[in-house]
């Protein structure tokens, strides 16, 4: 077992509240319960000594390990080979199919030799409250109990488990056609989950395969890279808190942008902008559930400002829409490979980003389109924000990449508000609905002339990251795609040439040049695969089709072994940041679709 795999070296399976990470060789090392922001359970992703972790795999020390999914499914399949046999950790959990927030979180490992024998060995150590709370182990045979305040986990086996102090170890050996497995449940004290069978882990895995193929099968998608998009929009949906259609932005915290460095940030919220920009990708792959079930979240977030001083939105939430997230340092953490410090909570949802009233009016006008019309009352809260950002746009603020060195005047902060006023005016025309369409109008046209007096720079020939300076900035590949610009408007063409010469490195995309625009942090980071899967958006757009085809297909060598991304890619094509990215994913599937529209245009 390493100590530190590879971030890329995991798979992710999840139950749609809460979500686990295993390893390459069979590692349980992440996992929070029972929602994706509570406390984790495992966490040797994070400190190996102190997080805690399960582990069940062969004890041959010359085995080697791959691992895939269960075709079309969030069903991870682990398999190890050696000299001695062939044998298979099949990890899953039956997902929520009731829309309700529970305390209770299963995680079946199922295992199984298909050649030879194996002997197989389980170490489970869980560690609660990010090992801060001590647990109390009761053990009987085949079960246990683990007991923290709270909270109880149980751990129930087809084979004889056996004390390790207040952790558990067993062993188990199978032969070709045998199988056997652990189950690990998470719930409120005084439950007792029913023990485990052989039989019933066998029902309940083709269960949940039959519910993954079902869902999928909604898909609309027909385009060349079936595989690819379907394990996204997998992946999107296994990021998604049910109970609430709140989609978070990664299931991890702490994950550095860095290795050894303090870009470590706590992303298992909702953001405003992730989940905005998710809504019209979902309902183009025919996923219209998912689509409301988020616009619904948004609304409920504009309901509960409205009429009241201060900003309507902020820029990110819980899952059930909880305003409060307090950033906390986990001190007693040693951080991936060294990398501190490791954070809890997220400073930056009190930080001012103007960019997300773009959004969440762009998320809204989708959902309308689905319910045809707003309800008087609905209508009359969106003209409530849209009159109140008519007056308040034009402030600077920390930007969408929430650095910490200043509010500034940022380019796509503007650009965004553009789109609110935008979507506004033709949701009013479009429903006949009462607003202030002058107002808006005058808002809308301000914000266009100047963005392009102030946000376009005559040295770089393009657009740029914010008013004072000439540094290049990705997040404004969206301004086609918003339709801000034509995508062969001469300064887009511009801009975006400007972007190749200094943002791209061998196809791959950097988000800015913190030595050119300070952040307030220290240290570098990697390319950010979103803006990547941006700029092949926006090449297609713009006609350059080789290029952004060779781009997009290069950047699938930059997947891990299951089709998963991080947030970013290091200097040796390493994934760095937390894991997997919701937002990363998003654009590739915006990528992916914007590519093939084109190519069949050109009859490619």
């Amino acid at each position: 077992m390493d100590r530190y795999p590879p971030i890329a070296e995991h798979g992710l399976v999840g139950d749609l509240q809460t979500a686990a990470l295993v390893s390459s060789q069979g590692v349980v090392d992440w996992f929070a319960a029972p929602r994706f922001d509570s406390p984790s359970i495992f966490a040797a992703l994070l400190d190996h000594d102190r997080g805690g972790y399960f582990q069940l795999a062969p004890e041959h020390p010359d085995g080697t390990c791959k691992q895939l999914y269960y075709p079309d499914t969030a069903v991870l399949v682990t398999r190890f080979m050696s000299p001695d046999g062939v044998g298979e950790v099949i990890d899953f959990m039956p997902p929520d199919r009731t829309g309700v927030a529970s305390d209770r979180h299963t995680l079946i490992r199922g295992v199984r030799v298909v050649r030879g024998t194996v002997d197989f060995t389980l170490d489970c150590r869980p560690r609660f409250d990010y090992g801060r709370a001590e647990h109390e182990l009761e053990l009987d045979d085949n079960a246990a109990v683990f007991r923290a305040p709270g909270i109880e986990a149980h751990l129930q086996g087809t084979f004889p488990l056996e004390r390790n102090g207040q952790d558990v170890r067993g062993r188990l050996t199978l032969r070709a056609g045998e199988f056997g497995g652990a189950v690990f449940t998470v719930c409120a004290p005084g439950a007792t989950p029913e023990p485990p069978t052989v039989e019933g882990v066998t029902k309940q895995f083709w269960e949940v395969v039959d519910f993954w193929h079902t869902w999928l099968r909604q898909s609309r998608y027909r385009g060349r890279w079936p595989e690819l998009v379907h394990r996204s929009v997998i992946t999107l949906k296994l990021l998604t808190y049910a109970p609430t259609g709140a989609l978070v932005a990664a299931a991890t915290t702490g994950l550095p942008e860095q290795v050894g460095g303090e870009r470590n940030w706590d992303y298992r919220f909702t953001w405003v902008r992730d989940g905005a920009l998710s809504v019209r990708t979902l309902l183009d792959l025919g996923f219209a559930d998912e689509a409301t079930a988020f616009v619904h979240w948004l609304v409920a977030r504009l309901h509960e400002r409205d009429g009241k001083d201060g900003e309507p939105l902020q820029t990110m939430y819980r899952v059930d829409g909880n305003p409060d997230l307090p950033e906390e340092i986990l001190h007693h953490f040693e951080g991936y490979r060294g990398s501190s410090p490791v954070r809890i909570g997220n400073g930056a949802a009190d930080q001012l980003q103007l960019d997300i009233y773009g959004e969440a009016l762009y998320a809204v006008s989708q959902g309308l389109e689905l319910a045809q019309q707003a309800t008087y009352e609905g209508w009359k809260m969106l003209t409530r924000t849209l009159d109140w950002f008519a007056d308040a746009w034009d402030r600077p603020d920390e930007g969408i990449w929430e650095t910490r060195g200043g509010r500034k005047d940022f380019t796509y902060s503007r650009v965004m508000a553009w789109v609110a006023f935008d979507q506004g005016l033709r949701l009013a025309d479009r429903f006949r609905r009462p607003a202030d369409l002058e107002k808006w109008r005058k808002a809308r046209d301000a914000v266009f002339e100047q963005v392009m007096q102030r946000g376009w720079s005559e040295r770089e020939r393009a657009f740029v990251q914010h008013y004072d300076g000439d540094v290049l900035d990705a997040s404004l590949l969206v301004m086609p795609r918003v339709k801000f610009l034509a995508p062969r408007d001469p300064a887009w063409l511009s801009t975006l040439d400007a972007m190749d010469r200094k943002l791209v490195s061998d196809s791959l995309v950097y988000r800015y040049d913190p030595s050119a625009s300070p952040d307030g942090l220290r240290g570098s980071e990697g390319t950010f695969s979103l803006c990547t899967f941006l700029y092949v958006d926006a090449l297609a757009r713009a006609g350059r089709l080789p290029l952004a085809r060779y781009t997009f297909e290069k950047m699938q060598t930059y997947a891990n072994h299951v089709g998963l991304f991080a947030e970013e890619v290091g200097p040796s094509g390493e994934q760095l940041g937390n894991f997997p990215q919701a937002f990363t994913h998003l654009s590739l599937i915006m990528a992916a679709v914007t590519l093939d529209e084109a190519l069949d245009r050109e009859g490619k």
